[in-house]
């Protein structure tokens, strides 16, 4: 019998793999990193195939471990970074691009634009997301315009676009389904907030055609089945998508309104439930959905605030400055001082975000 759950949680710095069994208990886990490129100042990418093979390495390692034969696996569940941008070519399933990671700044001047033009209070209306070049909209824009090639495959229909979810969706059922769930859509400025489908006016502003976003799901839903998987049989059910922030705050047990969670990760990010309705802020939070339940099922919304540097501060003192070799080696280090001596450290690496949204500041 089917008893247990494969969880793929696809990060910004790596990939998990988890197996959980029928009474939610973990019974094996594993990790797998891979390289953050930065071509240019502010620029943050991720090769594509870098991320399927984590995912795929995730998985094989998960079935050495012979917890379970891979037949009793009943589902698959997924949770990613979110904001993350990725062009692919429908037919031979190619990534056309590096993915722009969501910490990724490029977009900058274009967003400036618009706000010039006066469109951050439509934008902020219709989407529940402040303009900013954090979320997808803009990254998708800056793909189809700096990608090689694309212009013809778009004439041919051929690209797809999507956040990282999609994409595994699209590469674990063997390109048969191109699909999103709505905590993730919610993310990319291109979706309206009420009504959960692509918005025409969001996408006319960011210069983004409908016909190569994903189709909006519900949260809690059969996605899709998986083909072609090595090591896992032909029509498990991907059953489960969410957003690793809104997972979070499900995970929690964050089911009423004013319940809220605060993760610290490679950003740290506080999401509070409001409920059935969106709740818009005037103190630069975001208003996000947070999950639905079952393609008839009713929404759930949350706000959210987020500082995007957090752990990724650790990894910048390792592989960046070079400064220490392993994480844990951050607290030596402090504990060798007595103070500080005045200095601050402000993690704005990649810009500030809630409530100052200043993608232009450095730390």
């Amino acid at each position: 019998m089917a008893e247990f759950v494969l969880a793929i949680d696809q990060g910004t710095t790596g990939s998990t793999v988890a197996l959980m069994d029928a009474r939610g208990e973990l019974r094996a886990s594993v990790n797998h990193e891979f390289p953050q490129l930065y071509p240019k100042p502010g620029w943050v990418e991720h090769r594509p195939a870098d991320i399927w093979a984590s995912v795929g390495k995730g998985i094989r390692a998960i079935l050495r471990k012979r917890v379970c034969k891979p037949t009793e696996i009943a589902a698959i569940g997924i949770t990613n970074q979110r904001e993350t941008a990725l062009v692919w070519d429908r037919r031979s399933g190619e990534a056309l691009n590096n993915a722009v990671v969501w910490q990724c700044r490029r977009t900058t001047e274009f967003c400036e634009t618009l706000r010039s033009a006066g469109h951050a209070a439509t934008i902020r209306e219709r989407s529940g997301l402040v303009l900013d070049p954090y979320f997808s909209a803009s990254k998708y824009r800056w793909l189809l315009r700096n990608t090689p090639g694309i212009a013809r495959l778009l004439k041919q229909g051929r690209v797809a676009a999507g956040t990282v979810d999609s994409y595994l969706i699209w590469r674990l059922t063997g390109g048969e389904q191109h699909v999103t769930d709505v905590s993730n859509a919610s993310r990319t400025s291109l979706m309206s907030i009420g009504s959960r489908q692509w918005d025409e006016r969001l996408l006319d502003l960011f210069e983004v055609p409908a016909a190569i976003l994903p189709r909006i799901t519900a949260s809690s839903a059969v996605l899709g089945t998986t083909r072609g998987i090595p090591g896992l049989p032909d029509g498990i059910p991907i059953a489960g998508v969410a957003g690793d922030q809104q997972a979070a705050l499900f995970g929690q047990a964050c089911f009423s309104p004013g319940d809220a969670k605060c993760t610290y990760g490679t950003g740290s990010f506080i999401v509070m439930n409001t409920g059935g309705e969106p709740l818009h802020s005037d103190a630069g939070l975001l208003t996000t959905v947070a999950w639905q339940l079952g393609e008839q099922g009713s929404p759930v919304y949350a706000l959210e605030g987020g500082a995007f540097v957090c752990g990724a501060a650790v990894q910048w003192l390792r592989d960046g400055l070079g400064i220490i070799k392993r994480a844990p080696q951050v607290e030596d280090l402090a504990r060798q001082v007595e103070d500080h001596g005045g200095v601050e450290f402000v993690p704005a690496l990649t810009g500030l975000g809630a409530p100052h949204w200043a993608p232009e500041a450095r730390g």
